[in-house]
């Protein structure tokens, strides 16, 4: 069982540390070869073990699976891929007894174009459902309404000529964006959500939640001025080259957000995580999050999307110092990895699909230590590292569309390695898997780990246990110290306790100053007099 920890019932997530799990990948108990949701409740007490204290499970619904559960069919059932409402009911009631929350990712803003409703709207223009998604008239030479773009690549209208009109996509053309401006609409997802709330369920991470409101009046997204693009791609996107300030997070949206954090409201401590993505991220979440009429916390893409070497304090200074700058009350949450983002093991070690075993330990200590709460992705208690993916098993649609420049997320979703030992790492039974298992992966497994106590998940383990105990890594405030540029040094302090948490985010050792009593530390790191010796990427915690 988890231990308890001291966070108040009615704000349990404030400083929470979650657990992300993408259930095509977690455990399959079926022999087909894909996760399901009986794999995660036989995985229970190894989470729950974790120190952690809450899951977040990517989406299980009804769906074609084109964007592997983003494209939503049924928002009332789930899909037989992963089970039935009676395993979800045993995985949440498993979940309960352990004192783990869960919540569930509900997509808003789009549904598949297999719902009912698209099925519906796109027959012709006096349907009941005729404006329940974002359809407009073509220009006078057939040309699409403006010049919006998908995410995924290419423009964000698809024609469709029952209608002789085209529809707003901004991901595949296979999902296309509900008409929030239909209070109608409205409803009927709000009613999805309590749903499951009536359910059980703790809460959601509402995906790409700013792009539910468009612009009524269509106008054209003006170009990004190159000097403040935050584009990290290492080829030309031409997403990324315009200001998408009509496209999306449209002040509209923020009246919807009240809406839905009314209906959380209207339930015993149930929460709402807002996905952010948006060319000013930072801001946007905390307007998102600016008060309490609005959704509890957010996160976005600023601290997953840097490429390199392991990057200097600046990052995270600039990043926290500017989201505490942002008007309003806002509680931040911060995740280095994720099932959209090339694996922070990789990412920060400055190689493709390798990574460092000491960088690995340290970046759940620090994504955990930072005021916020915390996501961890499945793997990252592992250390694993971005999978390499052959061209003849990508599954992503983004992969495939930018091969080779990039194989897209498949490679930080395939499969947990539980075993080294047993096919398929023991993920599954099947001849074969949906994606791979990588051999790189296959040392670094559950089991293998658990035999060596320095090892990665170990080493998380241990710290998160600690961690359940020190408020002030919690919910306390937090203060930047200045140090080198290869370290990153900063105060939590709740008003009662005070801990000071230093981090080499060198691969060379470092010396820093001593900040009160040693109160814990990564192997190696040495006290001497009033400096401490940090080893490659480790880290200390002072109590003063």
């Amino acid at each position: 069982m988890a231990m308890q920890n001291n966070i108040s019932r009615k704000e349990w997530w404030r400083g929470a540390v979650f657990y992300q799990i993408y259930p095509r990948s977690f455990l399959d108990t079926s022999g087909n070869g894909v996760g399901d949701l009986k794999g995660i409740t036989a995985r229970l007490d190894y989470i729950a073990g974790l120190g952690v204290d809450a899951v977040w499970i990517s989406p299980f619904l009804c769906s074609p699976q084109d964007d592997y559960g983003y494209d939503i069919s049924d928002y009332y059932a789930v899909d037989p891929l992963f089970g039935d409402k009676d395993d979800f009911r045993t995985l949440l009631d498993g979940a309960h007894e352990r004192g783990l929350k869960v919540i569930m990712d509900m997509v808003l803003s789009h549904t598949s174009e297999r719902h009912e409703w698209f099925g519906q709207s796109k027959q012709d223009r006096t349907n009941p459902k005729a404006d329940w998604y974002v359809w407009a008239d073509p220009k006078p030479d057939g040309s699409p309404p403006n010049n919006w773009l998908s995410v995924f690549g290419g423009p964000a209208w698809q024609y469709y000529p029952l209608r002789g009109q085209y529809y707003l996509h901004n991901f595949l053309k296979s999902q296309p964006d509900l008409n929030y401006h239909n209070p109608d609409v409205q409803d009927a997802m709000l009613q999805a959500c309590r749903y499951w709330l009536e359910f059980g369920v703790d809460g959601f991470r509402l995906d790409a939640v700013n792009f539910c409101m468009h612009d009524a009046q269509l106008r054209d997204n003006p170009p990004k001025d190159p000097a403040h693009s935050s584009t990290q791609l290492e080829f030309p996107d031409a997403y990324s080259m315009q200001a998408h300030i009509h496209s999306k997070s449209q002040p509209e949206n923020l009246d919807f957000m009240r809406r839905v954090r009314a209906l959380l409201d209207e339930y015993d401590d149930r929460f709402a995580l807002a996905e952010i993505g948006c060319d000013n991220a930072v801001a946007t979440s905390a307007l998102y999050t600016a008060d309490d009429e609005l959704l509890h916390t957010a996160y976005s893409f600023d601290l997953m999307s840097n490429k390199g070497e392991m990057p200097d304090r600046a990052l995270f200074i600039d990043t926290l110092t500017a989201q505490m700058a942002e008007p309003g009350n806002s509680w931040p949450s911060w995740a280095f990895s994720n099932h959209d983002v090339v694996r922070a093991a990789s990412r920060w070690s400055g190689t493709h699909y390798g990574h460092d075993p000491a960088l690995s330990k340290m970046l759940p200590m620090l994504l955990c230590s930072l005021r916020g709460t915390a996501f961890l992705y499945q793997g990252d208690e592992l250390g694993l590292p971005e999978a390499d993916i052959p061209y003849h098993r990508l599954c992503d649609p983004w992969g495939l569309y930018l091969w080779p420049k990039w194989q897209g997320r498949d490679g930080c979703r395939t499969p947990m390695p539980w075993s080294a030992d047993n096919t398929n790492a023991g993920f599954s039974d099947a001849d074969d898997t949906w994606l791979p298992v990588p051999e790189t992966h296959l040392t670094l497994s559950v089991e293998a780990q658990e035999r060596d106590e320095s090892s990665t998940l170990q080493t998380v383990r241990k710290f998160l246990h600690w961690r359940k105990e020190q408020i002030a890594l919690q919910t306390g405030d937090i203060q930047f110290l200045e140090t080198a540029p290869q370290l990153l040094c900063f105060a939590r302090d709740n008003g009662e306790d005070r801990i000071i948490c230093a981090f080499n985010l060198s691969s060379e050792p470092q010396q820093i100053q001593s900040h009160g009593a040693l109160a814990y530390t990564s192997d190696g790191a040495k006290e001497n007099g009033q400096e401490t010796l940090l080893p490659a990427f480790g880290f200390a915690f002072f109590k003063t």
